[in-house]
């Protein structure tokens, strides 16, 4: 259920009445709710008093810093769009203010920019609207009883200087799952910890390094990766770590390995499970001592770089096995950051089709910018073993074979359809036979009359309509025009829903 006047008054008659709320385990505290919205407002103090809470309300990002120098409050709920001052920027103020006190940012975008620079700023968690009354009270609940146990200590996660405006761009998903990645980036993004990513092939470990790079203190120095499982075992070690002119045979001049030229930067270390065991012992000491030593070299180094490490392989298996060093993998698993597979979050597959369809046509390698809605149906359906590098590749396919900007269900390749059990087929929905208005009966003749001296002339000005997609939009127009441009009459005159009616007006574009 989520946050609503409604939703409060329903809540309140389950639970009030048969003191459900009122709970022995609640400890009084005050709770700072800065909303232009003032139904999220009301609801929040209503459902926040009732949990023995004080709650005082703020309608600006203004009012809301002057109350919490005044008030002083354990936890605040903060929105992030708002006018004037915007929901980031309270963030930081209030972090700068009352580092102790533990905000909660609320927002109805779930964006990837946002979600990590949440964390980055010193939020306590991030919320998505609408979120259940259960999760706000839990959430109020959990922050004071951290503020109890913390108090007197704050936190610095820093601020990256120099900040991108490209942040997390790569990184596309509003799904639970991958919100909590970007919580986990924006946590750690500003330290100096080494992170281990982990993830099947194609979840994009590269990005979530990319993005820890550009929200790192260090985003304005050396960005560097290197695929372990890529280079022979016998070059690894000078790729890494350079040569001395000499070294070995063909090493006909000095050469600074990755270490030297990432000084003060950041390095990723990709597939890092694929890693000779004397070059991890390599690493290793390079941790350590922060000091590097050439391939045939005597000298010692110093080096200052973060380390990033990624791999597919199941670690904690190769540690006991013997394969990977045990005390290398808790150095470079400081903080883990695990990367879902495509096919637990088809809710994100819509905005990365749209993400990649965009990034295709801008280097023309497709003319394609949208997927059908059956089209969808599939690739939600799929189980994408390639995760979204296989994605990528299979709307690449799919939008060469395109003779449109719609990628149909017969542009998409022979083994997704079949995979999915579902044949290529019409890109329109029958109209079910119903007793409908005599009207319908008109529409047809009307259509075909009026309509197919120009049909022949659109098609030629337009490729992407074909005679059936003209008169369909044509009939729909009619029936609009029959109905006065009700949508419910006209959905009830077609004998289609209102929903599909909706998707035929955006795809035809008379909306």
């Amino acid at each position: 259920m989520g946050i609503s006047l409604a939703g409060i008054d329903t809540y309140f008659r389950n639970n009030i009445h048969s003191n459900k709320i009122m709970s022995a385990n609640c400890k009084p505290g005050l709770i700072l709710v800065i909303d232009d919205d003032a139904e999220i407002r009301y609801s929040l103090n209503r459902v926040l008093s009732a949990h023995r809470y004080s709650v005082v309300t703020a309608a600006s990002g203004e009012e809301g810093l002057r109350l919490a120098q005044a008030e002083n409050p354990q936890v605040v709920f903060l929105d992030n769009r708002m006018e004037g001052v915007s929901g980031l920027e309270t963030l930081q103020h209030l972090h700068s203010m009352l580092p102790q006190t533990k905000v909660i940012l609320m927002t109805a975008y779930g964006a990837t920019q946002t979600a990590i620079e949440a964390m980055k700023f010193g939020a306590f968690e991030y919320i998505l609207k609408p979120f259940d009354i259960k999760k706000v009270t839990g959430l109020a609940e959990k922050a004071m009883r951290d503020f109890a146990e913390h108090s007197g200590f704050a936190e610095d996660v820093g601020h990256s200087a120099g900040q991108s405006d490209e942040i997390g761009e790569e990184l596309v998903g509003s799904s639970p799952l991958m919100q909590e990645v970007f919580k986990s980036i924006g946590k750690v993004a500003a330290t100096d910890v080494t992170v281990m990513i982990t993830g099947e092939s194609g979840t994009g470990k590269e990005l979530v390094a990319r993005s820890l790079w550009r929200n790192s203190l260090r985003n304005t120095k050396p960005y560097l990766s290197v695929n372990c499982a890529a280079i022979p075992e016998n070059l690894i070690e000078s790729e890494l770590f350079g040569h001395e002119k000499g070294a070995f045979t063909g090493a006909e001049r000095l050469h600074k390995g990755k270490f030297e030229q990432c000084d003060g930067g950041t390095l990723f270390l990709d597939e890092i499970g694929d890693m000779a065991s004397a070059t991890q012992t390599k690493i290793l000491r390079t941790l350590q001592e922060g000091e590097i030593q050439r391939v045939g070299g005597t000298k010692t180094i110093k080096v200052d770089v973060r380390l990033l490490a990624a791999t597919h392989r199941n670690l904690d298996q190769m540690v006991a096995e013997g394969s990977f060093r045990e005390d290398l993998y808790y150095r470079l698993n400081v903080m883990g950051i695990a990367l879902p597979p495509l096919r637990e979050r088809p809710e994100d597959i819509p905005l990365i089709v749209d993400f990649l369809l965009h990034r295709l046509a801008c280097s023309g390698k497709g003319k394609a910018r949208r997927v059908s809605t059956e089209g969808m149906e599939i690739l939600q359906k799929f189980s994408w073993p390639g995760n979204v590098r296989e994605l990528e590749n299979i709307l690449q396919r799919s939008a060469l074979n395109s003779r449109s900007q719609t990628i149909l269900v017969g542009d998409l390749p022979p083994e997704i359809r079949g995979v999915v059990g579902t044949e290529a087929k019409s890109q329109t929905t029958p109209i079910p036979e119903i007793e409908a208005d005599p009207a319908v009966g008109k529409l047809p003749g009307n259509a075909f009359s009026d309509a197919l001296d120009v049909a022949y002339k659109e098609i030629r000005k337009e490729r992407d309509h074909s005679l059936l997609r003209f008169l369909e939009r044509e009939m729909i127009r009619r029936a609009l025009e029959e109905t006065g441009g009700n949508q419910v009459k006209t959905a009830a005159l077609l004998g289609i829903s209102r929903v599909t009616l909706r998707k035929r007006l955006k795809e035809s574009g008379l909306v």
